[in-house]
Parts: structure tokens; C-alpha cells; sequence
């Protein structure tokens, strides 16, 4: 786990303090099993856009905004107990995207998501969706 990420962790633990309940059962010491380690997962956000895919280990990071080239890069999975995620180097910059269970919209095609994502590229964050190819999102009812 990079340097940043272990300081984000921290921060997360800090702010609720030593006396806050962890959420769901104390007693699960169990890493999330929501996504299984051979899943694609894909993830997509909005202002500004970004779109994630990772798969066998690497990581694909596409921003329209971005001047940067869209190479894959290596990244590993970590599997906690309320969600996981992937972390890496791209062009000397930390990257980590975050998921967690939760229905989540994004808010262009309101298209409901099974999972919640949050990408940090160094310092900034960015907040989306995602889903694997075994959760897909759902179309709109209306459309269905």
C-alpha cells in the first residue's frame, strides 16, 4: 500500500474517532466478497468525465480533460470489510479507485449502478459509479 493511501486510511479512521462503532458486525473480520478478485470492474463519473476499467491486474484510466496518455498501468486489490479497492502509479502520480456496495446514478442517464466509486488521482478526488461484468447497471425503469 503506497504512502498516500496509508495517509487517506488514517485520515478515514481519525475523523470518526477511538470510540465510533464500525459499521456492520464487529465481529466479521472478513475481507468484502461483494466483487470476486477475476471480476472486470468498470467505473464512470462526471465533472469533470472520467472512466475506469481494471482487469487482470491493470488499470485503465480515460479522462477527456486529460492531455495524459491512457496507458494500462499495474495496480493491486485490496479487499476490506466494507468495500475494496485498486491502487497504482500512473506517470508518477498515486492512483486509487475505490468501491463500495450501494446503488449509485450517474446522473446523466439514470441508469441505477450496484456499486459507488470514488477515484483519487494524487490529491483530487472524483465521485462515480461502478459495476462488474457479473453487476451490471440497470436501465431506467421508464426505458425498460
Amino acid at each position: 500500500m503506497s504512502l498516500a493511501v496509508g495517509l487517506w486510511a488514517t485520515t478515514l479512521v481519525g475523523c470518526h474517532g477511538a470510540q465510533a462503532p464500525v459499521p456492520g458486525d464487529e465481529g466479521d473480520h472478513q475481507p468484502w466478497h461483494g466483487i470476486e478478485a477475476g471480476e472486470v470492474v468498470e467505473a464512470i463519473g462526471t465533472e469533470p468525465f472520467w472512466q475506469v476499467r481494471v482487469q487482470s491486474g491493470a488499470m485503465h484510466l480515460s479522462q477527456p480533460s486529460s492531455r495524459q496518455e491512457d496507458a494500462p498501468f499495474a495496480v493491486s486489490r485490496f479487499a476490506g470489510r466494507g468495500g475494496l479497492s485498486y491502487s497504482g502509479t500512473r506517470a508518477g502520480e498515486d492512483v486509487t479507485l475505490a468501491v463500495t456496495a450501494g446503488a449509485c446514478r450517474d446522473g446523466m442517464s439514470d441508469r441505477v449502478y450496484p456499486f459507488t466509486a470514488t477515484l483519487r488521482l494524487g490529491s483530487r478526488l472524483r465521485m462515480g459509479c461502478a459495476w462488474t461484468n457479473r453487476h451490471m447497471a440497470r436501465a431506467p425503469a421508464a426505458a425498460r
